[in-house]
């Protein structure tokens, strides 16, 4: 089945998709900041320039959608049956690049969490889960 825009109009649609400060993103940040964590936004520093980073916990975040990012299992992830061959091979690139980074991040170090769009129907089960990995609020900061 072919792609119901034509490429011009495809071009635009894909422009338009965020690569940050998305509605998710965002909601992860308010809650946590909220929780009263303290972070820094897209480390271009870091493999894959995280959404969240966690310099002296060396923890970094990533607020992923389950559609772009093919979140395993998840009824959201389904891929569409148009233009199956763009499709297939732009979101296997997008997986493949998510597991490369996650394991460079983890060569150097790091801890990495990834929270998926899906896990924010839940957002107190998720701030649960994210204060178990990161720990008491303020507990990496320096003693004076």
């Amino acid at each position: 089945m072919t792609d119901v825009f034509d490429p011009e109009q495809r071009s635009l649609v894909m422009a338009r998709v965020k690569g940050a400060n998305t509605r998710p993103e965002l909601q992860v940040r308010s809650m946590l900041h909220r929780l009263g964590y303290r972070f820094r936004l897209h480390r271009k520093d870091l493999p894959g320039k995280p959404d969240i980073v966690f310099p002296s916990r060396r923890t970094a975040i990533f607020v992923h959608g389950c559609f772009w990012h093919q979140h395993p299992g998840c009824k959201n992830a389904v891929r569409p049956a148009s233009n199956a061959a763009y499709w297939n091979e732009k979101l296997d690139r997008n997986a493949a690049r998510d597991l490369q980074n996650l394991q460079d991040l983890r060569d150097l170090g790091w801890r990495v969490v990834v929270v998926w769009e899906c896990e924010l129907k839940d957002m107190e089960g998720l701030a649960r889960r994210l204060h178990g990995i990161l720990g008491p609020v303020g507990a990496s900061r320096r003693m004076r």
